[in-house]
Order: structure tokens, then sequence, then C-alpha cells
């Protein structure tokens, strides 16, 4: 049995393992073997990042890595701790080190958060081996963490639980001295997959929800607690999927969705889209960005995708949540069923390249307005041919560009969609000018 001050923890950290054999889950980092097991095993510390999603066992890995090696653990979490507390943690490592011979674990979680002073402040002592820095950060550490401190510790990465891992957590809290082994809870297997799945490979948020509902279905004998679908109805309600709006989360997914409409995968798209809408993300966002895929991806193609973007953004905003998101729906599938083209992407980048290159050119004094006689003293618009008043309406041979300048040709229709006739026009207005310089 545990005791009552350990009683009145949560039960996710009453359930914290104790040994590295009853951790759930991060095989392809702890099984027998791994590098990381190994210097588990072996008591070996090194400095190192833990990067995984929210209750995937980073605090606890960090602690057992510490226990293993018989080191003092000190904890800092980087959203309340400063320059001060760090200080604070190496003079107390220091002096532990000398009064009882042993290293310090210093484990910083959320580490992301702390600035470049702040990680600073790690570096000289954990060169000097004062202690062992463990962060933990559901961030990139490639783009939230220094160079510095990224070369003296290795990353880890530490994947969402499975659904079985989760199962088995569920299961040794019913059954664990420091769980409900003393309590006769009655969960069905039907009940506990539930669970298991909305945890979404959280493990700390399963262990929640099952806390939850063992309160909730307490009716007053707690030696014999029943936990029926309606409990869990309750307890999952409003559940949301893992989702940070501006973390990786966020990036990857929305990177999934725009690669599965680039893709012409409407079925992937729509999972993806539905997705980012379970976790939370807002529509106008989703809205947003269709309505950049259908120029970058679709452009001439198909103009309609566009249109039908613009439209989609429109009706969310006059519908809202949910009315509104099965028009960003019926975007996303249009635009995925549609003829891609990027040709308007790269023209535009093109584009944007030479007017970086080569500055402010002078416009043709032919291609200038002249609204005022002082204008057309100076010969702006002397020259200029109308096009109107051309044979087919086309001035062959008139060069358009800056003078000096060479004709570049930014836009090449894809051989798809509306953009072969496009290309069959633009051709055909080639040979015009080539027919003009004979």
């Amino acid at each position: 049995m545990y005791s009552s001050t350990e009683s009145l923890a949560p039960l996710a950290d009453r359930m914290r393992p104790r040994t590295i054999d009853r951790f759930f889950g991060q095989d392809h980092l702890l099984a027998p073997g791994r590098p990381l097991r190994s210097a588990i095993d072996g008591g070996m510390l090194h400095s190192m990042v833990l990067w995984g999603p929210p209750g995937t066992g980073k605090t606890t890995l960090a602690k057992l890595i510490a226990r293993r090696a018989d080191a003092q653990f000190l904890s800092l979490s980087a959203v309340l701790s400063g320059v001060r507390d760090i200080r604070s943690a190496i003079d107390q490592a220091r002096l532990h080190r000398e009064q009882h011979r042993q290293p310090t674990v210093l484990f910083v979680d959320e580490v992301h958060r702390f600035n470049k002073a702040q990680q600073d402040a790690f570096l000289p002592h954990v060169e000097q081996g004062v202690v062992t820095f463990i962060g933990a950060t559901t961030e990139n550490p490639s783009f939230q963490l220094n160079n510095a401190l990224l070369s003296r510790a290795r990353v880890y990465v530490l994947k969402a639980l499975s659904v079985e891992n989760i199962r088995q957590a569920l299961d040794s809290a019913l059954t664990h001295t420091q769980g409900y082994c003393d309590m006769d809870v009655d969960l069905p297997e039907a009940c506990r997959d539930q669970i298991a799945s909305a945890a979404d490979g959280d493990a700390r948020r399963a262990l929640n929800l099952l806390e939850i509902a063992v309160d909730l279905a307490n009716t007053g004998n707690p030696s014999r607690i029943s936990i029926t679908q309606d409990v869990i109805d309750n307890v999952l309600a409003e559940g949301h999927r893992r989702f940070d709006n501006a973390g990786d989360a966020f990036f990857d997914q929305i990177s999934a969705l725009h690669k599965s409409v680039r893709g012409s995968s409407p079925d992937a798209a729509l999972y993806w889209y539905v997705r980012m809408i379970d976790g939370g993300c807002d529509p106008v966002y989703l809205a947003r960005r269709i309505v950049r895929i259908a120029s970058e991806d679709i452009g001439n193609a198909d103009p309609r995708a566009l249109t039908i973007a613009l439209d989609a953004w429109s009706a969310y905003e006059r519908l809202g949540t949910p009315e509104g998101e099965l028009a960003i729906a019926h975007a996303i599938l249009y635009l995925s069923c549609a003829a891609k083209s990027n040709a308007v992407y790269k023209a535009f980048n093109e584009a944007t390249k030479d007017v970086k290159e080569h500055g402010s050119l002078d416009v043709p004094l032919r291609l200038r307005n002249a609204p005022t006689r002082l204008m057309e003293q100076l010969d702006h618009g002397k020259h200029y041919r109308y096009a109107h008043d051309e044979p087919e309406a086309y001035a062959a041979g008139e060069n358009y560009f800056p003078d000096g300048m060479a004709t570049p040709e930014y836009y090449r229709p894809a051989p798809r969609g509306l953009e072969q006739k496009i290309a069959q026009k633009l051709d055909y207005l080639k040979s015009l000018d080539r027919q003009s310089r004979q």
C-alpha cells in the first residue's frame, strides 16, 4: 500500500513506474540492447533532451535515469523558473557532490520556454560535470534550443504511446497497490478501450480520465465501483485529440493536409482537415490556407478552385461552427480532385527574384501614361501600340519589359486542365512575335 500522503496525489503521479521494466512504450529507446537502455542499466549518465508529445513519460524517464545512477534529482520548470533558480540548483548540486560524492541530474521541464540567456546559463556547469542536464520538450529542439546546448546533449525522440500501451497502463492502475487494487472497480473492456483511444497516446491523460470515471461512479460504496457506459460518455464529452495550435503537431498536420490536396488524395485531405478541426484549430486559418493552395498548386489549371475556396471562406464567416465547416470540406475535396499546376506559383517566385536582383529599372517611355501636356512633351506614351487596334488584338513583337532587360519566360503552363489551352494560346502569340521579326 502507499502512504497517506501518496494517496492524495493524482492517480497519474502515483502510477509513475519505479523501475525501467515497468515503463510502458518507447521500445525503440528502451528495449534491451538499445543504446539508451544500456546506458541506464549501466548507471552511465549523459546530458540529453527528451523530445515527445505530452504524457509519453519524459519526466518519469528522467527520474528513473537518476535513480538507476544513484544521483540526486533536481527539477526545474522553465515556465516558472529563471536564472536565479538555475544558479540555486547549481549551488545545491555542488554542495551535494562535496558532501555525498554523488552526481546530480538537473531536469528541466518545458526547456524550450527558456530564452537564450537562460539556456546559456547551463553550459559551463554541464561542461564541468557539476550537473547532468536532462531537458524535456514537446517542441522541435532544432528550432527551440541553442546550438551550444544541443551540441552538449543527445536528443532522444519519444513517440506517442500506442493504444495497447495505454491499455496496459490502465490495467496496471486497476491492479497495482498504488492504484485501485484495494477497490473493486468494474471497468468493462469496451469502456477501457474507449478511454485508451480517447487518451490519444497520452498515458497521463488516460489515467486522469480513469480517475474521474472512478470518482463519478463512486456512489458511496468505495469497495464496489461499477463504471458504466453513461459514466464514460460523461467523462469523454468534449474531448479533443492532440493538437497544440503553435508547435510541431500544428505544422505537421497542416503540412499533411496541404500535401494531400497537392497529391490529389481527397480522402487523406479530408482526414487531416477533420483531425485539425477536432483538435481545436481555427477554421478561418484553414480557409486561408485552402485559398493559398488554390493558387499555389492548382492555379490556372482550374481557376474555379480559387473561387470555390473563397466562397467556402465566406460561407464559414456567415455560418460559423459547425455549419460552415462543411463548406471548407467542400472546397478541400474540390481542390483535391482538381487538375494540378504550380505554374503560377513558380512564375511569381521567379519574377520576385528578378525584381530583387535588377532593382528599380525605368518604365519605357512608350508604356508610361501621359495625362498632362508636359508628359506628352516628354514623350510619355509615344509609339505605344494599342493592342485593340492591332490584328487579332495583339501587338506582335512588342516588348513590355524595361529596356535593356532580357525577356524572361516566367509563366509556363502545365499540360493539364485549362492550362493546356492557355499554353496553346501563348504558343500561337509567340509565333506571331517571331513572324514580326522576319
